[in-house]
């Protein structure tokens, strides 16, 4: 609420004061002077404040008279101020744009699971159509006037301001945003927005655009998902058409893909592209889309996720060779879905150090739909996840013959044999007890590729799929529920660990010995490899997310409802596990257990043993983050 709002409202309270001193005042004041009842005297105030004049009820005195007076002054005076309050402030607010404001505030609140474009020039001109014709939520910002008032005239969300600002970014809803668009015009800027962004959610998904090749890497580093260097990209293209049509291909690089002359195709109603996607064609038929037209309308390089509809003409070029980038960006992808944002960052970057491209979802539907579209060699699935569960993912891509290549792993912190022969039939290749020790999930991944990758050969003729189990990575002895909450050391990668001293956010190198205890830091720091950036990261994260966790395991102690209890901490027990905050762990642990046995008399002195735990991990938290 803003400081004008404030001041209409106290202005309108003080009318509202003084109109009923006034009021009383007269009632009780033609009550005393003229001897009317209450009722007379109220009624004779009213018609006198509002000047009406129906007649006396009875005849008035001189003093009356007087008193009538200065009774008219008084009212009219207080009606006059109150008119000039409500009038003044509707043209304040119409006219000086505050009205619009609040407007925008309150869609911005609004905001969650959306895109934030930077930069509407003419490569986020066209981003935004995009995300207009694929309904998804977004808001642009951008500083130039002109281009305000362009997005204005055709209703979009957009804030006027610098997208490097961080108050900016903050201010667009970048903790709830889903990813984000780096598209102004320098690089530097670029460089710095995706710092920032990524600064500020670490589990984001950035796009950036980069104008000179030079700058792919720095962007890169900073924290971009992908960059994009639109202008050499587009030469590439139109250099590759016009060469192909030409027939001119021994010319091209032997490192760029090589393509046959490009050729309209009419998608028809028997047509093996009609319900497809853009980018299911050039993966699975390696026919590259250059142009899309639907109904007169030509769109040129559409996205990957565009629907092929029947009546399309597609302007495609068959791909005969693919350049190593591709393969390699094809073979490194895996997709990681847990509800808990602090594990997705933590194993998403731990991924993205082993070198592959990490993709993440946080509910169970996200996570489905982004396994179809992406085709990971492998997903590493929570077995509890909102919306649906890991065994049900599991089920949904193991129904489509075509997903028979994914890898599968479901991790879970339940090591019964029921539910890793459930996780098994539901069509997982392997099920991976949770354990304090990040990089066990991304080691078995990497080695069930291997073994998978090993016995992959040309076949020469078909094999029923049932004839072939999968090749699962061997398995390890079940770890108990107890080991869970120890956190074993990983041998940290030979790679040195990132330097944070510059930025002045690293944490302090040791514990203070009032806080001995709460957090195991060498151990943590072991878990993640050094990493003290990523460190911060998972710190940073906890303390954005702990008031919402602790809030639903105290909404759920305090309703009696056994499986929010169970569902919650479980939740909060994963953060703290990565954090190495053992004796809160435990007491996360030990809520969790008593709301799956529904032993609900236990969980009111446990959750106030966890909330005075929890405020010695914060208290540390925030002393390191400071430090």
């Amino acid at each position: 609420m803003d400081e004008s709002f404030d001041t209409l409202k106290r202005r309108l309270l003080a009318v509202i004061a003084y109109l009923t001193f006034v009021f009383f005042m007269g009632t009780f004041g033609y009550v005393y002077l003229e001897g009317y009842t209450l009722l007379e005297g109220a009624y004779m105030t009213a018609i006198t404040m509002s000047t009406v004049g129906y007649g006396e009820v009875q005849p008035l005195s001189h003093t009356g008279w007087i008193f009538s007076i200065v009774l008219i002054i008084m009212g009219f005076a207080g009606v006059a101020f109150a008119g000039q309050v409500l009038v003044v402030g509707a043209f304040e607010g119409v006219w000086s744009g505050k009205m619009e404001a609040r407007r925008l505030k309150r869609k911005l609140d609004a905001l969650n699971d959306h895109f934030i474009v930077c930069g509407y020039g003419r490569v986020g001109t066209g981003a935004v159509q995009n995300l207009v014709e694929a309904n998804a939520p977004f808001i642009v910002l951008d500083t130039d006037p002109e281009h305000n008032e362009i997005m204005k005239e055709k209703g979009y969300l957009f804030l006027k301001g610098d997208a490097t600002n961080e108050e900016v970014l903050l201010q667009a809803g970048i903790k709830r945003a889903k990813g984000l668009l780096a598209l102004l015009n320098s690089d530097p800027d670029n460089l710095f927005l995706v710092l920032t962004a990524r600064e500020l959610n670490p589990t984001l998904y950035i796009v950036s655009r980069a104008n000179e090749l030079s700058s792919e890497k720095k962007i890169l580093r900073a924290g971009a998902d992908k960059v994009v260097t639109p202008f050499i990209s587009a030469g590439q293209k139109m250099a590759t058409t016009v060469l192909g049509g030409a027939g001119v291909v021994s010319v091209m690089p032997t490192t760029e893909p090589i393509y046959n002359p490009p050729k309209w195709v009419l998608v028809e109603e028997d047509s093996e592209f009609a319900g497809k996607t853009t980018g299911e064609v050039t993966e699975n038929w390696q026919q590259n889309i250059l142009g899309l037209r639907r109904k007169h309308k030509d769109t040129i390089l559409p996205p990957p996720d565009t629907k092929i509809r029947v009546g399309d003409r597609l302007f495609m070029v068959e791909s005969i060779a693919k350049s190593s980038d591709e393969d390699t960006a094809t073979e490194k992808r895996v997709v990681i879905i847990d509800d808990n944002p602090t594990i997705l960052g933590l194993y998403a970057r731990l991924f993205k150090r082993r070198g592959f491209v990490p993709i993440t979802a946080d509910n169970g539907r996200d996570g489905l739909e982004t396994i179809l579209r992406e085709k990971p060699l492998a997903a590493v699935i929570d077995f509890m996840l909102p919306v649906l569960s890991g065994i049900e993912i599991c089920q949904q891509v193991r129904a489509d013959p075509a997903n028979k290549g994914i890898r599968l792993v479901l991790f879970t912190a339940d090591e019964q044999k029921e539910t890793r022969r459930r996780a098994m039939e539901a069509g997982a290749d392997d099920v991976v007890v949770k354990s304090a020790d990040a990089s066990k999930i991304i080691d078995r991944v990497i080695t069930m590729l291997e073994a998978y990758e090993a016995t992959k050969v040309e076949p020469t003729s078909p094999t029923p799929a049932a004839e072939k189990p999968p090749v699962r990575a061997p398995e390890p002895e079940p770890e108990s529920a107890d080991s869970l909450l120890a956190a074993p050391k990983m041998t940290p990668e030979p790679e040195p660990a990132p330097s944070t001293g510059e930025n002045g956010n690293e944490p302090a190198t040791g514990i203070p010995p009032e806080f001995e205890g709460v957090i195991e830091l060498d151990e943590m720091m072991e878990m993640i490899g050094g990493d003290e950036e990523l460190m911060i990261e998972l710190f940073r994260s906890y303390a954005e997310e702990r008031d919402s966790m602790m809030a639903d395991i105290e909404a759920a102690v305090s309703d009696g409802d056994s499986e929010a209890v169970r569902q919650s901490a479980h939740k909060l027990k994963g953060t703290l596990i990565y954090l190495a905050a053992k004796n809160a762990a435990d007491l996360a642990y030990r809520l969790e257990v008593a709301g799956r046995e529904g032993e609900m008399s236990e969980t009111p002195a446990l959750f106030e043993a966890l909330s005075a735990e929890i405020a010695q991990v914060d208290a540390l938290v925030a002393t390191l983050l400071a430090g």
